[in-house]
């Protein structure tokens, strides 16, 4: 008997618990020839604010062992481009679009999430309140516990939709900001965010990337991300979601055994652009090879005693 692989995520149901990570995917058509788009849990699109952004000046990522170090600084159409553009694209597929959102101010955030409210098409949005690669706003958010609250709260005010703030790994106690957005009017949480970090050259003696300074992704960052989405899974009754450097199915199972009920593949994806139909495809397996029958009874089945 072939397991149900089907999970429900703040109202948002999915045909299997694996997404893809907001700024490794694109908006959806960047890999719609290389991965079957309906296939994915859901596809959650790179981060949207209220105007068009240009991102940072080049180079913007730099690899490093078992990682990579990004500073994309969030390059994007805007609130109005991204509707006008992308979402019809989207709407031709049978798969929940979670967009990812940010903004400078909590007004800004609020405004985004206000455009998008009654976007046909949109299942839910994902707070970057986390981003560590931009000079305004975003990571300010993510890691002060009181403008948290304060931009969660002015997202849930503005919005119906399905709201899941995307935390920090860089906070003392991730268990407090989990609370936080759970008491804030948060359907769910995802994390980790990329972990601040930088790299040198010691021929130029200068930085790598021209910001300095940026987001750490990738296996090295597994063993923290399955830390903290544990500690978070324990202080919380909503959904968690994980990420951080999945790069296999044992990665995927790790993470929900855990805790989080789905997952999200990135950094992965710039390696193998089908790495998280692979994850599906070995969930599946492992399920039939262990004779579990739904997602439910392996999340949070971590003997923790």
């Amino acid at each position: 008997m072939m397991p149900d692989l089907s999970v429900e995520i703040a109202g948002i149901r999915m045909r299997n618990p694996v997404m893809t990570a907001s700024g490794t995917f694109g908006y959806g058509p960047e890999y719609a020839d290389l991965v079957d788009l309906n296939e994915l849990g859901a596809v959650v699109v790179k981060g949207i604010c209220l105007n068009p952004t240009k991102g940072n000046p080049t180079p913007r990522t730099a690899e490093t062992a078992s990682g990579l170090l990004n500073a994309i600084g969030l390059p994007g159409p805007g609130v109005e481009g991204f509707v006008r553009d992308y979402m019809p694209f989207l709407r031709r597929y049978d798969v929940p679009v979670i967009v990812n959102i940010w903004g400078k101010t909590v007004e800004e955030y609020a405004e985004v999430a206000a455009r998008l409210d009654r976007v046909p098409g949109i299942a839910g949005l994902e707070v970057n309140v986390s981003c560590p690669n931009i000079k305004e706003g975003s990571a300010m958010f993510g890691t002060d516990l009181l403008m948290f609250e304060r931009v969660v709260t002015a997202i849930r005010a503005a919005t119906k939709l399905p709201l899941i703030p995307k935390l920090a790994p860089n906070v003392a106690d991730i268990g407090e900001f989990a609370r936080c957005a759970e008491a804030s009017g948060a359907d769910a949480i995802s994390l980790i965010n990329s972990f601040p970090g930088m790299a040198v050259d010691i021929r130029t003696r200068g930085f790598k990337l021209a910001n300095k300074t940026g987001g750490l992704t990738g296996p090295a960052i597994k063993p923290i991300a399955l830390r903290l989405v544990w500690l978070a899974a324990k202080a919380v009754r909503i959904p968690v979601i994980g990420m951080g450097g999945i790069v296999t199915a044992q990665d995927a199972l790790e993470f929900m055994m855990v805790g989080a009920r789905a997952v999200a593949v990135g950094t992965a994806t710039f390696v193998n652009p089908d790495t998280a139909i692979q994850v599906i495809q070995g969930i599946r397996d492992f399920f039939v090879e262990q004779g579990i029958r739904t997602v439910y009874e392996w999340v949070g089945s971590l003997r923790d005693e």
